[in-house]
């Protein structure tokens, strides 16, 4: 008895220690794991801001946007950002696109143009002069370099040369398949701009109005593009959407993410 009531003491003491360690072992677990996940983020923090970095530009969060950089999942991040100040977006645009600063226009408190351009060019391709935003500007760019010009040469073996369009600013209502709206369109603070086709390198000319419907090489790189211009826009519409858009491209700054 006296045996077996000392082995039963003997229990009680081991859980009790165990029941002390307890708290303790949690607070040390606890304490390692935030000393452990503290030098991941100061390492990865390092990674980032070190001058002589490993990590690649493009997928540098704090490394500004480069038209000429690699798509990354960054790239649409980066690009909203610096579209959303007209500096950097000046900035990031310089070498890259022809274009003259003009003074902000403010036609009324619907109608205006913030961060205001005369575009001439981006990349490779010419386009008549179109008063714009900034932003847009950007956009067209990134579009020229990473979707028109891979899928021209993809699609057809050549270059775009021209992009034509029917404007971007327009102190105008939005329009619906069921007449005019209340609200403004997002042409009237320029944020928009329609284009109707492509000049290329080998003389031809694809019109949308023309060329959507059509099975061949044309119609594909219409296609391709209006997919490609969905990454770098917020909205994007063509004529798959109405027949109010069965001449162009609507290409919109801003925007809920809408491809049609």
């Amino acid at each position: 008895m006296r045996h077996a009531r000392r082995q039963q003491l003997a229990r009680y003491a081991a859980q009790a220690k165990r029941a002390e360690r307890g708290p303790l072992r949690a607070i040390l677990n606890g304490l390692f794991a935030f000393l452990f996940t503290g030098m991941v983020g100061y390492g990865a923090y390092q990674a980032i801001v070190h001058p002589d970095t490993p990590l690649p530009p493009q997928w540098n969060p704090i490394t500004p946007l480069k038209i000429s950089h690699p798509v990354t999942p960054l790239s649409g991040w980066k690009l909203n950002r610096i579209a959303a100040d007209g500096a950097s977006c000046l900035a990031t645009l310089a070498g890259q696109a022809a274009l003259e600063v003009l003074e902000p226009l403010n036609d009324s408190d619907q109608c205006f143009i913030a961060d205001r351009v005369n575009l001439g060019a981006v990349g490779q391709a010419q386009i008549s002069s179109l008063e714009t935003r900034c932003a847009i500007a950007l956009r067209l760019a990134m579009w020229e370099e990473h979707s028109l010009q891979p899928a021209a040469q993809r699609i057809l073996g050549t270059s775009v040369t021209r992009i034509d369009h029917i404007g971007s600013y327009n102190c105008r209502r939005l329009r619906t398949a069921e007449g005019p709206s209340e609200r403004m369109s997002t042409h009237a603070t320029a944020d928009a701009v329609d284009i109707t086709g492509f000049t290329l390198a080998d003389g031809r000319h694809l019109g949308l109005l023309e060329e959507w419907d059509g099975s061949g090489d044309k119609a594909a790189f219409l296609r391709a593009v209006r997919d490609g211009a969905c990454d770098w826009f917020g909205l994007t519409l063509s004529p798959d959407f109405n027949q109010l858009h069965a001449d162009h491209f609507h290409l919109q700054s801003r925007g809920w993410g809408g491809c049609r």
